[in-house]
């Protein structure tokens, strides 16, 4: 396949292992993820610098897991404000749902409320402690072409100049526009919503949590502080015939305003922007050598804040399968379980954004009586009540097909969903999070056993070779007094009992988790070198130099 332009003369050339376009979020989390890997990254954004003004509000908890596997949490975490609670208000004023997610499974509050820009810049700083990546920005895409082998990319920089990049891969963070997409002649499907939205922020005043009046003629969202600047954030219904030029204007901007703020003369506006409801999915997310991700694979409507953290989802799957791929340890075939993984459930969650906002902004007056009316009652049933105050209705990842080993009752079984991040205590009295013991690797997780037992040299040659970490749980009690310790065994306590009841719901003693930590397979240890051979073959694992030497001698 190409799309070159044989007019094209580069004057610069540059050969990385993978090219990124676009340093959106996505963009700059692979890039992260990649560089700590040791892979060589060149990230090309066609704007001059990161964008200043925020778009994602929200934060969740598999995002800021997202963060902590590129080291990055503690710099993102005092530019959120967690556990961010959102009642949802009538025309009159009455609560019609409570939403306050307490939940901290993953290891981080559900909900979080940030200001994108800051986080993005803490990403883009964080590329500077890789020697192995760089960032071009003022860079057009003017075209590519790819063969069985690489991708050549051809772009122009802010004076005219062309350069061009020859890349092993190509991961298109291009956003929503996507001209790699295009260009690819990848269907878009889906549709946009006729009505628009009107984004305000301002400095001026504070609530200790968001409201969001939801009226069938225009719906108002204001959000608490999110940071030491901005305090309010407003969202408003654009109605037809509606510009944004017409809404910018002060005396337009002020009613509206009126609605949520007491005083609306004495507020500063930072910002102020229109944005347009999608609900698209990509037909495919690999073409070849090219990769789609982020909102060039999905766009998806504002009213769950969920675009942004889809797009941290994508790459926390794809980033791991590349690198993998990238460093001789998988064949290719393992980045096609990237679209089995992740399409299904971004189609889940734009049409959960799509419902809520059936239901937040109804298109009818009746539509929203009936809302108010049955809402009202449900909020009597306690297990409605709860649905909604613990955010049940967000639908999780659970990947059915792809790089796992999913046996049996697929509904119960815990493959392919994300693994706990409890607190744990390592033999030293050191308390700290799962993830922080794993590190960016594979993980065999044994609760009350030996976790290399049963396996051979050559299993252990090819899981050691991937840097895979081999942990045994015991209970808390136990940790300070050393027994059953095993060479190349990382022991840990059971600080919050949450690994042993994991467990306890399981038919297994042993969890094989993925670098994204989703649950690859389950064993016991009768069974482990089984699972690790059929687990290798599903995601296409190389057989590395040191296991052939052992079957050679054997």
């Amino acid at each position: 396949m190409t799309t070159s332009n044989p007019d094209i003369q580069p004057a610069v050339q540059h050969q990385v292992q993978v090219a990124i376009a676009g340093a959106g979020p996505v963009g700059l989390m692979m890039a992260n993820y990649l560089g700590q890997m040791g892979v060589e990254v060149l990230v090309v954004e066609k704007l001059d610098k990161l964008i200043d003004y925020p778009r994602a509000i929200g934060i969740d908890d598999e995002a800021l897991r997202t963060m902590q596997s590129v080291n990055l949490v503690d710099k993102v975490l005092p530019h959120t404000t967690p556990w961010h609670a959102m009642r949802f208000l009538t025309p009159k004023g009455r609560c019609f749902a409570d939403i306050q997610p307490m939940t901290d499974e993953f290891g981080w509050s559900r909900r979080n409320a940030f200001i994108q820009p800051q986080v993005d810049e803490v990403m883009y700083q964080g590329l500077k402690r890789f020697p192995n990546v760089r960032c071009l920005f003022s860079r057009e895409l003017e075209a590519f072409s790819q063969n069985g082998d690489s991708v050549t990319i051809n772009v122009k920089g802010a004076d005219g100049e062309r350069e061009t990049i020859k890349a092993d891969w190509l991961v298109a963070c291009d956003g929503g526009a996507s001209v790699i997409r295009r260009t690819l002649n990848v269907p878009f499907e889906g549709k946009t919503a006729p009505n628009s939205g009107l984004l305000s922020i301002s400095p001026t005043t504070r609530w200790p949590r968001p409201i969001f009046i939801c009226a069938a003629i225009r719906c108002v969202r204001t959000s608490p502080p999110r940071c030491r600047t901005v305090s309010v954030v407003s969202n408003f219904m654009v109605m037809p015939g509606e510009t944004e030029a017409q809404l910018s204007q002060p005396d337009n901007m002020r009613q509206l305003l009126s609605q949520v703020l007491p005083d609306p003369d004495n507020v500063e506006l930072i910002r102020q922007r229109v944005y347009t409801h999608n609900a698209r999915l990509a037909e495919r997310f690999r073409i070849d050598r090219v990769l789609l991700a982020g909102d060039a694979a999905h766009i998806m409507p504002v009213w769950q804040g969920q675009g942004y953290n889809s797009g941290m989802r994508d790459a926390f799957n794809l980033a791991w399968k590349l690198a993998l791929v990238v460093n001789g340890k998988a064949g290719d075939a393992l980045l096609d379980s990237y679209q089995q993984e992740r399409r299904d459930h971004a189609k889940a969650m734009i049409d959960l954004s799509v419902t809520a906002g059936n239901v937040l902004a109804p298109p009818k007056r009746w539509h929203g009586a009936v809302r108010d009316g049955i809402s009202w009652l449900l909020n009597y049933i306690p297990p409605v009540k709860r649905y909604f105050l613990e955010m049940r209705f967000k639908p999780m990842p659970q990947y059915r097909e792809g790089a796992l080993l999913l046996e049996g009752d697929a509904k119960r079984s815990p493959v392919g969903k994300m693994f706990i991040q409890p607190k744990v205590t390592r033999e030293n009295g050191d308390v700290m999070l799962l993830d922080e013991v794993i590190g960016a690797k594979f993980a065999v997780i044994a609760w009350g056993c030996n976790p290399l037992w049963g396996m051979n040299a050559s299993q252990l040659a090819q899981w050691r070779e991937l840097g895979t970490c081999f942990i045994q749980v015991v209970p808390e009690v136990q940790i300070r007094t050393p027994q059953d310790n095993f060479d190349g065994v990382i022991r840990i306590g059971d600080t919050q009992n949450r690994l042993k009841t994991w467990f306890a719901a399981q038919d297994a003693s042993i969890a094989i988790v993925r670098p994204d930590r989703f649950v690859a397979a389950l064993a016991i240890p009768q069974t482990l070198n089984q699972k690790l051979d059929k687990l290798a073959h599903v995601m296409a694992l190389t057989r590395v130099a040191s296991e052939l030497h052992v079957e050679k001698v054997a």
